[in-house]
């Protein structure tokens, strides 16, 4: 079997200050969460391999924002306030990119699916897959 062949793909934050790229499959596996902090900023999980993450502009922009036991790294642009990736508590290895901040979903079948992050404790553990690599 041959491995899943990844396409790279661009977004950024709304003032154009952060830029990153992110390698997707041909379908793409999302997370729509109902946590309070997903639900108030409307962020759609795609969480990839740290290998599968790049930032191309802008690090010199990006602030940290952490809160509960701090381990997730909420990052955003200080200019615009747009948050389109993260180091998120689930994949702590890995990162989530917001699909809302690709500049086009044109090239993949994003495939989003709801998420009980009101209840995270105990369905966390359903998204530490997405951070490895596929064998």
């Amino acid at each position: 079997m041959s491995p899943t062949p990844f396409t790279w793909h661009a977004g950024g934050c709304h003032c154009g200050g952060v830029r990153f790229e992110v390698a997707l499959p041909a379908v793409v596996e999302a997370q729509s969460c109902n946590c309070s902090m997903c639900a108030k900023t409307g962020f759609v999980h795609i969480i990839v391999p740290e290998s599968r993450f790049r930032l191309t502009k802008g690090a010199e922009r990006l602030a940290e924002y952490t809160f509960n036991t701090r381990v997730a790294k909420h990052l955003f642009c200080a200019e615009c306030g747009i948050k389109g990736f993260y180091r998120p508590r689930s994949n702590p290895d890995g990162w989530s990119v917001n699909a809302r901040c690709l500049d086009s979903t044109d090239g993949f079948d994003l495939r989003i699916e709801a998420f009980d992050g009101q209840n995270w404790e105990a369905n966390a553990s359903e998204l530490a897959h997405l951070s490895r690599e596929p064998a």
